[in-house]
């Protein structure tokens, strides 16, 4: 059995709140017959890691092997201690390397969100000379830091992290995308000295999101939702209420339709912003917030609206395409979808699940709204189920795996045929 090592500062399972793309496909890997260990912090501001003074916490998840490496703490998204953190899990996984790693890895998978890690997979690489490389973008740094911290590309930070990005595309021996046209961006930093670029999106698990309202009919929260949605159409939004998530058209948008009573807006999640939209909106009478709601009870939610929400801001980062979360629960909930969004465009488009209007443009989307609260009930069931069925049968976990395998595969071939 080959060995695949991955080493990522964000990976919780279940036993921290929530599955996340990197365990999921360790755990995939390891069913398709690979020793497979995942390196790892305890960082996570959404997730509950055991607090312990070890500095590695070591337990096996489903026959895969994770090793949590005891780091800085932190409480919120945008702050200096989640930066110091990526530099305190770099730090100690440099210096507990030899101890850390028990086995030769036949495939090193580095993945951002930090794209720091990237320093410590060449120092694997080069102790492990027969090894593959695989660089793993989520996030496009230092893109995301001058689009969306508004920083000069002339910045130190900026061009530091400039310097290891294009390394870290030039020097592995893959780069993996989680955004269908990552290809462009890694041609532009490299120009054109690119070899091996995949898109590897997130997937799901179709049976996680099966109804089963058992499990929560006593909550009252929910029944409370379930009544204030009951009558009228209801459009609902799921995730993060910060600066990032560009809801202020969205927000616009409520105020000017609050007379109308045949619509409902709900807002599900929690955030910076939270509470100076709830402000805005105090005189609103057709506008919720339910606050944060556990991971595994949100398909109860979108399940009481008739059309899903997402927004992003104007950025070049969206150049790139996206791959996010949020859009596997708004479709396998076979909702129909509304997406704010001027970037290059993926899975509504492709299944047929839902709408775009362009990012900012208030009338745009409150026309959107009140077309789509007028079109025939049916009809719109039948554009959620597109999008049910598009990722049901694109984006399973397994199928992901299967992918990522192609990879390693045509790694080895490269490798056998130089």
């Amino acid at each position: 059995m080959k060995n695949i090592l991955i080493i990522t500062s964000y990976a919780p399972t279940k036993n921290e709140g929530f599955e996340s793309r990197t365990s999921c496909l360790a755990q995939e890997f390891f069913k398709k017959s690979y020793n497979v260990t995942v390196i790892t912090s305890d960082s996570n501001h959404l997730s509950s890691y055991k607090k312990t003074k070890l500095k590695i916490q070591k337990y096996v998840y489903n026959g895969v092997v994770f090793k949590i490496l005891n780091t800085l703490k932190y409480k919120r998204t945008i702050s200096l201690k989640r930066i110091l953190s990526w530099f305190d899990f770099e730090f100690k996984l440099f210096y507990n390397l030899k101890k850390i790693i028990a086995d030769k890895p036949d495939i090193i998978i580095v993945s951002s969100l930090s794209i720091l890690t990237i320093l410590n997979g060449f120092i694997l690489r080069n102790r492990y000379p027969n090894s593959k490389l695989i660089f793993e973008i989520r996030d496009i740094w230092p893109l995301t830091l001058i689009e969306e911290g508004g920083y000069s590309r002339f910045h130190p930070a900026v061009l530091f992290l400039g310097i290891i990005e294009k390394a870290g595309y030039v020097y592995s021996d893959a780069i993996v995308g989680t955004m269908p046209n990552l290809v462009e961006h890694v041609k532009k930093i490299t120009n054109n000295r690119v070899k091996n670029v995949f898109c590897i999106p997130f997937g799901v698990y179709p049976e996680d999101y099966l109804l089963d309202n058992n499990s929560i009919k006593e909550s009252l929260e929910l029944k409370k939702f379930r009544k204030n949605t009951k009558s009228g159409f209801t459009v609902g939004y799921a995730g993060s209420i910060g600066l990032s998530n560009g809801l202020e058209t969205f927000v616009k948008v409520i105020k000017d339709l609050n007379q109308n009573n045949e619509l409902n807006f709900v807002l599900l999640g929690d955030g910076d912003y939270k509470i100076r939209y709830q402000k805005e909106l105090s005189n609103c009478s057709n506008v919720f917030f339910t606050g944060r709601v556990e991971r595994e009870h949100v398909k109860y939610y979108l399940d009481c609206c008739d059309v899903l929400f997402i927004s992003t801001l104007p950025s070049k980062v969206w150049d790139y395409g996206w791959s996010l979360n949020k859009m596997i629960d708004y479709m396998i909930s076979s909702k129909p979808i509304i997406a704010e969004y001027d970037g290059f465009r993926s899975m509504i488009n492709e299944s047929k699940s839902g709408f775009f209007v362009k990012c900012a443009d208030l009338e745009e989307l409150k026309a959107k709204i009140l077309q789509i609260s007028n079109m025939d009930s049916n009809n719109l069931k039948d554009i959620g189920k597109k999008g049910k069925n598009w990722i049901i049968n694109s984006r399973s976990w397994s199928k992901i795996a299967d992918d990522y395998l192609k990879i390693f595969f045509e790694l080895d071939n490269n490798l056998s045929g130089k």
